[in-house]
């Protein structure tokens, strides 16, 4: 990225901007796409027990922050992660840095998930609050941008437009002083349509978010976030599956699709706008079928049986090595078989004593693979960073 200090407005008009929703000729079959997402979706989310649907959610957000930011250059593992939001930092400065950055992606997306951008993500008011929230939490080494070319470095203030002039790639970004015009017009055509247009119209708005680049830094991370979020509003997902999963194993593409975007339109058959609509017609396909794919590898990860045998056949393992103590595979197998289990069921379901069952319980609560509420809140199954490699294999590479 290149800066230059100026806050000047070069009058670039809107329409520099168009087309913001694709026209009638690549309707049908991005249509479609959205409602196979739209069926998979919801037929994925039904499926599964509402007991785990917390942990899960809980373990994607590790998922989304690992991709989201490998996607930048940004290399935190999951468990790495998963240390850091149990005050567990590196000793290495840049990787407790790292790890904080992730942790400041975690709560933002933790606040998306519980409601915090519900028909706001599209707003101005929205993306600047989501760009506040993710840098105001970052150590202050990452809130610094370096100019590659004159070397000057410049601070990010969470929140605020940028100031500069910037150059991404090939794309010289429209002027500072325009922002304000083009985040308006955005938030005017984007925020207001309906659910399935909302849908075909996700990827149209990522890149064009990101073809006005309205914050000095930060841009990729709050872009697939307010992906996250307007998927989440329009298909209840759930936030039990992961795009930027998918975009980041398809990384090669999904920026090449970018950059074709910043195209001007070709000839008269490629749209009445001034950017490619045929690039944004083809960016929109592959990005909704890259969610479908998504829906369909966590649909294959959780199916009951499956996943239920992966879990027993780890747990048989840990207690042939006495890492875990004998019948703990009892509890495990009825929390799967229940969805949660009642802690005065516990003694029940092992055959001892109830001085017994808790310190088995104790050894499974300590070992992450179960999660309470409190005390005495009933048992349910959780999804901890360390053992996906065992129980959801190929969710993220091996550490």
């Amino acid at each position: 990225m290149n800066t230059d200090i100026s806050a000047e407005d070069r009058d670039e008009v809107v329409s520099l901007m168009e087309p913001l929703l694709l026209g009638p000729r690549h309707r049908d079959r991005l249509t479609d796409l959205a409602l196979d997402l739209t069926r998979k979706s919801a037929a994925f989310r039904a499926g599964l027990p509402a007991s785990i649907l917390p942990s899960l959610a809980g373990l994607v957000r590790s998922i989304n922050c690992y991709y989201s930011n490998l996607i930048e250059g940004h290399s935190t593992h999951p468990v790495d992660i998963e240390r850091a939001l149990r005050n567990e930092y590196s000793t290495d400065a840049r990787k407790r840095d790292l790890q904080l950055e992730a942790r400041a992606h975690i709560a933002v997306q933790q606040w998306i998930d519980a409601g915090g951008l519900t028909r706001r993500a599209l707003t101005a008011e929205g993306l600047r609050e989501t760009h506040r929230r993710f840098c105001e939490l970052l150590p202050e080494d990452l809130l610094w941008v370096d100019d590659p070319a004159t070397k000057e470095r410049a601070r990010l203030i969470p929140g605020e437009l940028r100031q500069r002039d910037v150059q991404v790639g090939r794309l010289v970004a429209i002027s500072p002083g325009a922002l304000p015009r083009f985040i308006k017009r955005f938030d005017d055509v984007y925020s207001k349509v309906g659910r399935t247009e909302s849908i075909i119209s996700t990827a149209a708005a990522h890149h064009r978010f990101l073809w006005m680049h309205p914050f000095l830094d930060g841009n990729g991370r709050v872009a697939r976030l307010m992906s996250h979020a307007i998927l989440l509003d329009a298909l209840e997902t759930g936030a039990v599956w992961s795009v930027a999963r998918g975009l980041a194993r398809n990384v090669q593409e999904y920026k090449r699709h970018l950059a074709h975007c910043d195209a001007t339109r070709r000839n008269d058959l490629d749209g009445r706008g001034t950017l490619s609509e045929e690039a944004l017609a083809a960016f929109t396909q592959f990005f909704l079928t890259v969610c479908i794919d998504q829906v369909t590898f966590m649909e294959g990860l959780m199916q009951p049986d499956r996943l239920r045998a992966r879990i027993l056949l780890w747990a048989e393992e840990e207690i042939r090595v006495a890492a875990l103590p004998p019948r703990a595979g009892n509890i495990l197998e009825a929390v799967l078989y229940r969805g949660e289990l009642p802690r005065s069921d516990a003694h029940v379901v092992v055959g001892t004593g109830e001085r017994q069952a808790r310190r088995i319980v104790a050894s499974l609560l300590d070992a992450g693979v179960l999660a309470s509420g409190n005390p005495r809140a009933p048992l349910r199954l959780a999804f901890p960073a360390a053992l996906a490699g065992r129980w959801m294999p190929g969710l993220f590479p091996e550490q």
